[in-house]
């Protein structure tokens, strides 16, 4: 009984070990990794590819003319607004780094690091509205109570930290706060609340309520919380409810934080040309440029899945000063954080994402009092852009190509299940055999959908990150 068999003590042990390393969380198979970390950076309320990352020099000379009905038939606004004449990009596009990948000039600093960057301009979804394009794209389907792309990572790969959570969000804005679906986002639906995201502030408490209370020692505090652990633990012997496990396990993980959280903020052994890169020392950056400096932080310490959060890009008026905000709050930092991995050696095992939730239309939307000059594009799901950096990703690449207006994907579909699926992939997690059992059947991100994008990931050259996991080693 104490050495043989599966379910001996031993084994036991064995497994809790490894639980406690992240590297038990699931019997699915996995095969090799070709990144450990994640960093989710998700721009939201959709920003302007066409603005950004999708030039479309044959719309500058149909400028305020009608969109061709060969292409699409008028639209109407959120507003009611008619959306019915091309609105060229007044941005210049240029070929930037060794792989000549046009950018646009909002983006000055990401152009710096083209080379390390596989931009998607095929991505689409069916999903017009907010709150349904963002639960999709995280969440693998457009309702709420289902369990965000962060909570399947650390579901399927575990914790590597021992004294911060395996899923931590960051969130900054342009003043407007967050919209949509909101902490949906982040959420872990039907799954243990252990595979929950936490929100963590980068300034005053990290986290909040986690603090010890003024005048309770570290020793009252550990012996209130071994009486907590053995009640909740009676509790669950007879009630069977395996959410107590997960409160019992948060418990212990907030009592670690008290001390690594602080550490976590304290910036005093970054040089300051390492702050200065992220933009730390300027009003305009430092928001998102902190955001991302403790990203990197974070997966040093082992964070599986970081999420940064940074809204709002639903610019339906005044485009061209709204975008030129954002990009001026979010470009510097983000290259900073590409170039900051990649010096220390870890840019081949961070899986950098950029995203948004849809595009915007290649016909001007003018909303109500707008005046001329105000003009702002309408929500676009058929065709939009997005990246990957680090972790397997193709740098230097160009994937996928939409029609002359930006308006439809003409070559290399990545609908978002796909790129899920990639991601996955990278991730050395299978997206079919990563499955859930909830409410009589098996529940997966991608729902019943997706396929591996080959194009977008780089020639495997071997990994040293073989997940050690339960189940056979099988090709994704």
């Amino acid at each position: 009984m104490l050495v043989r068999g599966s379910h001996g003590f031993g084994a036991m042990a064995l497994w809790h070990l490894l639980a406690n390393e992240g590297r038990a969380a699931t019997p699915q198979p996995h095969f090799a990794a070709r990144a450990k970390h994640v960093i989710f950076m998700f721009m939201v309320g959709g920003q302007s590819h066409l603005d950004l990352f999708d030039p479309k020099p044959k719309m500058a000379p149909l400028h305020g003319e009608a969109m061709p009905a060969s292409l699409v038939e008028a639209k109407k606004s959120a507003t009611g607004g008619v959306l019915d004449k091309v609105m060229a990009s007044p941005r210049k596009f240029e070929p930037r780094g060794q792989c000549g990948m046009e950018l646009s000039e909002l983006l000055p600093h990401t152009a710096t690091v083209a080379d390390e960057i596989c931009l998607i301009r095929s991505l689409h979804c069916e999903q017009s509205t907010h709150d349904a394009a963002e639960l999709l794209l995280h969440c693998g389907t457009p309702l709420f109570g289902n369990p965000t792309f962060g909570s399947w990572v650390n579901y399927g790969l575990g914790n590597e930290s021992q004294n911060l959570p395996g899923y931590l969000v960051l969130i900054s804005d342009d003043g407007h706060g967050l919209e949509g679906a909101g902490s949906a986002l982040w959420g872990s639906g039907f799954m243990p609340s252990t595979h929950r995201g936490i929100t963590f502030r980068n300034s005053a408490d990290p986290v909040l309520h986690l603090g010890r209370p003024q005048g309770i020692s570290a020793a009252t505090q550990r012996a209130r919380l071994n009486a907590l652990h053995d009640l909740n633990l009676m509790h669950e012997q007879q009630t069977g409810d395996a959410e107590i496990a997960s409160r019992i396990a948060n418990y212990e993980m907030a009592f670690r934080m008290q001390t690594a959280a602080p550490e976590l903020l304290d910036f005093r052994g970054e040089t300051a040309a390492t702050r200065a890169m992220y933009g730390l020392d300027q009003d305009k950056t430092r928001a998102f440029g902190t955001n991302c400096l403790l990203a990197r932080r974070m997966v040093e310490r082992g964070v599986r899945f970081v999420h940064l959060l940074h809204t709002s890009w639903d610019d339906h008026s005044d485009l061209n000063h709204k975008l030129a905000n954002n990009c001026g709050m979010t470009d510097q930092p983000t290259a900073a954080l590409i170039m900051d991995l990649k010096q220390r050696g870890l840019l081949d095992e961070t899986l950098i994402v950029w995203v948004g939730e849809f595009g915007r239309t290649p016909m001007g939307e003018v909303r109500r009092g707008s005046a001329a000059g105000k003009e702002g594009r309408d929500h676009h799901p058929n065709a939009f852009s997005g990246w990957i950096a680090g972790g397997g990703a193709k740098g230097g690449h160009v994937h996928g190509r939409t029609d002359d207006f930006g308006y439809n994907v003409v070559e290399d579909h990545v609908h978002v299940h796909d790129l899920q699926a990639t991601l996955l992939h990278l991730l050395g997690l299978n997206h079919e055999q990563l499955t859930y059992r909830h409410a009589g059947r098996d529940y997966r991100l991608t729902d019943v959908a997706g396929n591996v994008v080959q194009g977008i990931i780089h020639e495997n050259r071997g990994s040293p990150f073989a997940c050690a996991m339960n189940g056979s080693a099988t090709p994704g």
